[in-house]
């Protein structure tokens, strides 16, 4: 059986490779550009390889390339999310956007979630594995391809809780931002998390570049639990002990989201309170409000309703953005047009 990843392997494991197959070392130079750079989708692309090459590398390891099952394009925006197949038949979504600043896509880390978030619908069957470092990369690859145009942000916020699959992660952002692939800056990379603790301080010691943000969506303990089964482990008072830790770490300040669910967590009290956890920190909030999911009873909060809360923050002083609302008609929150497809 194959079991080597090829693009998931590093310049320098390469190298080795190509030394342990009797070839020369610069071929792995060869190889490592055509999967990162002109993003070729399996061996037979690389033609400036031999053809005995090409047949022992494709004995030798498996090539990731993912199957784009359905794309779907916002009328409204022009949002495009894409549902991938990968090798075992699982799916996978990513979420290409547009801005004014460039182009950015939103990837997953797993297939499925295991934390449990009430508001989201990637969760709801669980987590079924994690994603390999090419399997995470070769979502942005296709989605180049695809569109015909570069990407300049990317963010880890999809599918699944990227710190519960640490190594691969960490080896993704390594390989993207490596001067050989893409070479997208660190800066231009964020990556989300519910608030796995022990993992905030682990990347904090990376001391990355990139921008950590941290989906709180609650100012209490008590309202964080019934949003957020990870908050019964790990309390708001040792997520903001994280936060400072990584801020003083790498310099790079911690992001808020904070999705407002109608009635639930959008008072003035609410506000006055994530206020109080922010101001410390100089946090910037990303105010999200919730894409609703069937399965589950919460509404988005009213367009007062969120305006006033802005109001509220910035009246303490806090940097605070709505975030933009992208793909609304097209599945556009994580989870939703995979679970649609495979009920």
């Amino acid at each position: 059986m194959i079991d080597k990843d090829i693009k998931s392997m590093s310049p320098e494991e390469l190298r080795g490779e190509m030394e342990e197959m009797g070839e020369k070392k610069f071929r792995a130079g060869q190889i490592y550009d055509w999967m990162h750079v002109k993003l070729a989708r399996d061996f037979s692309e690389m033609t400036n390889l031999s053809e005995g090459l090409r047949r022992k590398l494709k004995e030798r390891y498996t090539y990731t390339a993912l199957e784009t099952v359905q794309v779907q394009e916002s009328r409204i925006d022009g949002t495009k999310k894409f549902l991938f197949r990968l090798e075992d038949g699982n799916l996978v979504e990513s979420v290409w956007m547009q801005y004014k600043h460039g182009n950015s896509v939103c990837i997953s880390s797993q297939v499925g979630c295991r934390m449990g978030c009430r508001f989201c619908a990637s969760t709801l069957d669980g987590l079924e594995r994690n994603l390999t470092p090419s399997e995470m990369l070769d979502q942005i690859y296709v989605i180049t391809r695809q569109t015909g145009q570069r990407v300049s942000n990317v963010v880890v916020m999809g599918t699944g809780e990227p710190l519960d699959n640490y190594d691969n992660l960490l080896r993704f952002i390594r390989m993207l931002t490596d001067e050989n692939g893409l070479h997208i800056s660190q800066r231009n990379i964020t990556v989300s998390t519910c608030g796995i603790v022990p993992g905030i301080y682990r990347l904090a010691e990376e001391k990355l570049q990139i921008t950590l943000a941290l989906s709180l969506h609650a100012s209490t303990d008590e309202k964080r639990q019934e949003l957020m089964p990870i908050a019964k482990r790990y309390s708001i008072s040792e997520l903001m002990e994280a936060c400072a830790f990584y801020f003083a770490k790498t310099g790079r300040r911690v992001s808020f989201e904070y999705s407002l669910v109608g009635g639930v967590n959008d008072t003035q009290e609410d506000a006055q309170r994530l206020a109080g956890l922010a101001g410390p920190l100089g946090c910037h909030i990303n105010l999200i409000p919730v894409n609703p999911i069937k399965e589950r009873s919460f509404v988005q909060s009213e367009a007062r309703q969120i305006q006033a809360f802005k109001n509220k923050l910035e009246k303490n002083k806090i940097n605070v953005t709505i975030r933009r609302e992208m793909g609304r008609d097209i599945d556009g929150a994580c989870g939703q047009l995979r679970r649609r497809h495979m009920t």
